[in-house]
């Protein structure tokens, strides 16, 4: 099977190195979202953030911001949705000299009592996708949030965030989340489903870098007909907007126990 032929060299013939180089000055941790409006609102915050990169692709141009977060300098772009896309991106923003990301989106919820926007920290993913398989062996789940979860869950319990813990199912095609499937990963202790997860917990992992990965449950799943909640780039914005800054905050507690090392 294709997807079992995982290959372990390090080197491709298009590598990140040959287009990106480490960049002087840019941060150690990054933050970054799917949502455009989130990130725009995200970016406002910081009205010092200059930019210092660029990354593109045949239909988008992301641009990478530097920012000071309390006196902490941090780094912001906006991922592509979808795991090759965003997998992309990770390769890039890592090339640049970047070792965490933390990366933040919307998920859906495979479990109705998982409150709209409520914080979900994947422990696990299950790769039904892709790329994944080009950056980890051959296997059914993938380990996600290896380092920092203990940072997070720290940040969240001191500001009496409630959130949410378990296994996530990466898919990458959303209009065939069946019934069925829905159940079957139920089954198999999935709290929530996304697009990118387990991608980028392998990618971080074969670089030898990190990923931060935390979801706020939008549409669910879990009932009769398919319930939107706050899907749209504009609902709960305030909610978002919070949502925005605990990432960055999570991204200062991390850089912070970086360098006490």
């Amino acid at each position: 099977m294709l997807l079992h032929e995982f290959d372990p060299c390090e080197t491709a013939i298009f590598n990140p190195s040959m287009v990106f180089s480490p960049i002087e000055g840019m941060p150690k941790v990054a933050v970054s979202c799917f949502s455009r409006v989130t990130f725009e609102r995200m970016l406002a915050m910081f009205p010092d953030a200059e930019q210092i990169a660029v990354m593109k692709c045949a239909s988008q141009v992301f641009p990478v911001y530097r920012a000071e977060v309390k006196g902490t300098p941090i780094a912001l772009y906006m991922s592509g949705v979808g795991a090759p896309q965003c997998v992309g991106s990770l390769e890039e923003i890592f090339a640049m000299g970047v070792r965490c990301v933390v990366l933040f989106g919307t998920c859906g919820v495979l479990d109705r009592n998982i409150e709209d926007c409520g914080i979900i920290l994947p422990t696990s993913a299950l790769r039904d996708e892709g790329t994944s398989y080009h950056y980890a062996p051959p296997g059914d789940e993938i380990k996600v949030n290896l380092r920092y979860r203990e940072v997070f869950t720290g940040l969240l319990e001191e500001m009496h965030i409630r959130y949410t813990q378990g296994k996530c199912w990466t898919t990458d095609s959303m209009f065939r989340e069946t019934r069925e499937k829905v159940n079957r990963r139920r089954e198999q202790g999935c709290v929530c489903v996304d697009m990118e997860c387990a991608s980028c917990a392998a990618a971080a992992q074969f670089r030898g870098k990190d990923v931060l990965q935390f979801f706020y449950a939008a549409d669910n799943l879990d009932s009769d007909v398919w319930d939107e909640r706050s899907l749209s780039n504009n609902a709960r914005m305030e909610d978002k907007d919070r949502i925005a800054l605990l990432a960055a905050e999570t991204a200062v507690r991390i850089t912070h126990a970086m360098n006490d090392k």
